[in-house]
């Protein structure tokens, strides 16, 4: 989390383009039929937790006994500067939070991962008509591929960045870094027992044609602090074989900035810890002559 607390279009998750536009040539395609249904990835939810501020410019919400990193996109910073001066005038740490949550997977399968919540907004009171008013506290619309992931033993629902042409023209230009970070998806681990479909699970054995795809899902999930996972509640819509469109850096391109990032970090000069500067040598006194009887 950087210390101003702000993250940038670059850093924000998702991936994959439809066959109908044009793309760029380092850019996977991946498929779509849905757009009738007028679904698209998502994950979005709300929580009631205390905000803490720090002098380093960094923020954090509690809930129960788990803290989790807090920050903003720099389009929602008028939210974010509202939120402070709210608690500042009414001295009321404890907000409810329309949030997006953010997660963080490590390549060790036994390290947990790392949870954190990008402020979209927050509520005075219920709203009917948006998205605290259709949620109760802790429970997320969840909307994304259901699938089994390498880093995680959980199944998860994978939220990529939605299609648009906007977007296509940005990654076009953008350099290989930035265009990857920001095709970057969120897999949101999900206890769902007993579900209408399986979660994908890649084997390296079968063949293209048997390999199969994952679903795309839309539920309703409880946010479980005590284990950061999400519980399966109610199904929003039956699932899908087919997905919106989304878009998702190649593998080439994603090999291409790892190596990038890896050789940056060695190339990079270490850091030398600065000496302390030395004290001028004292003075010594030389010894007066004893006077003379």
């Amino acid at each position: 989390m950087a210390d101003t607390q702000e993250l940038t279009e670059d850093t924000v998750n998702s991936e994959a383009i439809s066959n109908t536009e044009e793309k760029p040539a380092d850019t996977e395609v991946k498929r779509d039929d849905s757009e009738q249904s007028g679904a698209i990835f998502q994950a979005v939810g709300v929580i009631t937790g205390e905000i803490k501020f720090t002098d380093e410019g960094k923020s954090s919400v509690t809930i129960g006994r788990r803290e989790y990193p807090l920050f903003y996109a720099p389009r929602k910073q008028k939210a974010f500067e509202a939120l402070k001066k709210e608690i500042e005038a009414t001295g009321e740490h404890t907000q409810r939070l329309i949030v997006y949550p953010k997660i963080i997977h490590f390549p060790k399968r036994e390290q947990p991962a790392q949870i954190t919540f990008q402020l979209v907004g927050f509520d005075r009171g219920r709203q009917a008509e948006a998205v605290s008013g259709e949620l109760q506290d802790l429970e997320f619309k969840l909307c994304g591929l259901w699938q089994f992931i390498p880093v995680c033993q959980t199944p998860c629902i994978s939220v990529f960045r939605n299609f648009n042409k906007e977007r296509l023209e940005y990654i076009k230009q953008a350099e290989l870094a930035k265009k990857v970070k920001f095709m970057k998806a969120s897999h949101l681990p999900v206890i769902w027992r007993d579900g209408p479909v399986r979660p994908f699970r890649f084997n390296p054995k079968a063949t293209k044609e048997e390999q199969g795809h994952p679903a795309f899902v839309q539920i309703k999930a409880r946010f479980l602090p005590q284990r950061d996972v999400f519980g399966f509640v109610e199904q929003l819509a039956e699932p899908t074989e087919t997905a919106p469109k989304f878009l998702k850096a190649s593998k080439q391109d994603k090999a291409s900035a790892q190596a990038a990032k890896k050789a940056a970090k060695r190339d990079k000069p270490p850091v030398q810890a600065e000496k302390p500067a030395e004290k001028p040598a004292e003075k010594i006194a030389k010894p007066k002559p004893k006077p003379k009887v």
